[in-house]
């Protein structure tokens, strides 16, 4: 039997487990079972919380997608391990550092009942993201199902494409999503966004998530977007950015410096499940 908690931080929907004061060992195919909205408990991602690798860290995060695969890097989650470790005791603190598979994060409650992760600083060069080019560009050129796509590119932990539509309603999000996903220049798949930019303060979102398909919300995915397109000169360095689960507000100083997004987290329920 183990002890989970429903989570979810815009309707990008998790179940955390302590890993700590129980012991946890997942298949993928356990976890594909339960990610099933219909025959599981349904979730977008699965998070463990775990003991820490490092010596200045409080916790070691990991993410595991619906369809079992590991992965290093989800902002949403982050601010739900945040919420989670704080609502069960495990930490009283008002900043918590965390080991991932992708480097430490940083995750800060305010006084609002907000959660802020510091982010890392985004990766340009192709072979961090990773992305099968020979050199860097604001925007690069793909053919994607017999049609010259564009699209900016970053890794921030995980791998992101973004492409700017005139109207997230209409973007092809499902079609392009998933043929840009798992194309052959992504080696590790990638993460696609929709980006719909309203004004320099604003931006509305959509995400192909991999592995998980399209999500209502993705953290990374929205800090992705915000330095690419800043990196374009389309906005400004603090940016409100329109899910279709809400919304969150990204800052990023530019070419050095970590992304910081700010946004809520809510528990659903707790439960007990038998494998």
């Amino acid at each position: 039997m183990i002890n989970f908690t429903k989570m979810h931080g815009l309707g990008n929907d998790f179940v955390v487990i302590d890993a700590i004061n129980q012991h946890i060992s997942l298949t993928p195919e356990q976890i594909r079972l339960l990610s099933n909205r219909h025959f599981g408990i349904g979730f977008d991602q699965l998070l463990l919380v775990e003991k820490p690798v490092s010596d200045n860290a409080d916790f070691k995060y990991r993410i595991f997608n619906a369809d079992g695969s590991e992965v290093a890097q989800c902002g949403n989650g982050a601010r739900c391990f945040a919420r989670f470790v704080r609502d069960k005791k495990l930490s009283d603190k008002n900043e918590i550092r965390v080991d991932t598979n992708s480097g430490q994060l940083l995750l800060r409650f305010d006084e609002c009942g907000l959660i802020t992760v510091n982010m890392g600083i985004p990766k340009h060069n192709p072979v961090d993201i990773p992305l099968l080019t020979e050199q860097e560009a604001l925007i690069y050129t793909l053919a994607v199902n017999a049609k010259e796509t564009l699209f900016g590119a970053v890794s921030m932990g995980n791998p992101h494409a973004v492409i700017q539509v005139n109207d997230v309603k209409t973007a092809p999000v499902a079609e392009m999503g998933q043929a840009l996903e798992s194309h052959a220049v992504f080696p590790e798949r990638a993460n696609i966004g929709f980006m719909q930019v309203i004004d320099r303060q604003h931006i509305k979102l959509r995400v192909y998530e991999r592995g998980a398909a399209e999500t209502l919300a993705c953290g990374s995915g929205a800090c992705a977007a915000v330095v690419i397109g800043i990196e374009q000169n389309r906005l400004d360095n603090e940016v409100r950015v329109e899910l279709p689960g809400g919304e969150l507000t990204i800052s990023w100083s530019g070419r050095g410096e970590p992304v910081f997004m700010t946004g809520p987290a809510l528990s659903v329920f707790d439960g007990v499940m038998t494998l």
